[in-house]
């Protein structure tokens, strides 16, 4: 049997930090040893986000240095630029046709731009239609997501229904591949990690810049344990070894936090010397995104070929 498809976008839209990587990152790179997969660059995507033309380019160039950096085969894995397929934007149009603004209504990306009564631009409006033609063009048949983005996979789902009752069996319904086991990782002030909460520990940080980091996390001097200390320290080392570590230094935080920037310095410095040797390597990474478009070029042309006909403009 052939091995299962999954499939992942990732937006260009700044550096990874730690939260990223345990939260969506390093699962990619587990999930390739038995799945064939494809991880696309969503950077129309992030057109609703970056409008500068030369930010687009870096941050498009660092999010593939990323992802090699960290450990993604690509022998094993299509990783692509979904600007490049243009079928991506084609098949959305054809979705939009079937698609109600009701339906798109209930988007959480839609209804939390309301709340925060901003100026919505259409592309956030109609985000949810691309996202399903990013999924349905490759039959994939599991989706990695964090618990809540599970409505991203179920949108595609309905729409892939919709279409298949529409014109007749097309699509795969793709299943959410929900990572149960990991939690929201905690940012240095407790609350979840974000960049736009300033409260994040870069992936690729340079040492001085880890130490800053965890000097910064917020403590409670009232308990022995140091909570947010203890929460971050969970993604580095076993809770059986740290619980022999926090009861022997119990109370005393700078010792625990030094602990943490040597653990966060030991898994972080093998990924940023790889990244720092791919940076002096640019055309090569770009030839792997180049080969990874054709791939994925190849199999988009024949889904479109086929809804194509199915819609009736093959004539």
């Amino acid at each position: 049997m052939s091995k299962k498809v999954l499939l992942s976008g990732v937006k260009p839209t700044g550096a990874p930090h730690i939260g990223n990587y345990f939260g969506a990152m390093k699962q990619f790179v587990d999930l390739q040893k038995d799945h064939d997969g494809f991880i696309f660059i969503a950077d129309y995507h992030a057109l609703n986000f970056i409008q500068n033309k030369e930010e687009m380019k870096k941050n498009i160039i660092d999010i593939l240095l990323d992802y090699l950096a960290i450990g993604l085969d690509p022998k094993k894995i299509t990783i692509f630029k979904q600007s490049d397929i243009s079928e991506h934007t084609e098949l959305a149009w054809i979705f939009d046709t079937f698609t109600t603004m009701p339906y798109l209504m209930r988007a959480h990306a839609y209804k939390d731009a309301v709340a925060k009564d901003k100026e919505i631009c259409v592309g956030t409006f109609n985000y949810p239609m691309l996202m399903a033609a990013d999924i349905l063009l490759y039959d994939p048949d599991v989706v990695p997501v964090g618990a809540d983005q599970k409505q991203h996979v179920e949108y595609a789902r309905d729409t892939a229904l919709k279409f298949n009752n529409i014109f007749g069996e097309t699509f795969k319904l793709p299943e959410p591949l929900i990572m149960k086991d990991v939690s929201v990782v905690p940012g240095i002030d407790g609350r979840k990690m974000s960049k736009s909460y300033n409260n994040h520990i870069p992936l690729f940080a340079e040492y001085e810049e880890i130490k800053k980091c965890v000097m910064s996390i917020v403590t409670d001097s009232s308990g022995g344990i140091p909570k947010n200390v203890y929460a971050i320290h969970k993604l580095f080392r076993s809770e059986e070894d740290l619980k022999k570590i926090y009861k022997e230094k119990e109370g005393k935080y700078k010792e625990l936090k030094e602990i943490l920037i040597e653990d966060i310095e030991n898994f972080i410095m093998p990924m940023r010397e790889r990244r720092k040797e791919l940076e002096k390597k640019i055309p090569e990474a770009l030839e792997i995104l180049k080969l990874g478009g054709e791939k994925a070029k190849i199999l988009a042309a024949k889904k479109m070929q086929e809804v194509r006909e199915k819609i009736g403009v093959n004539v």
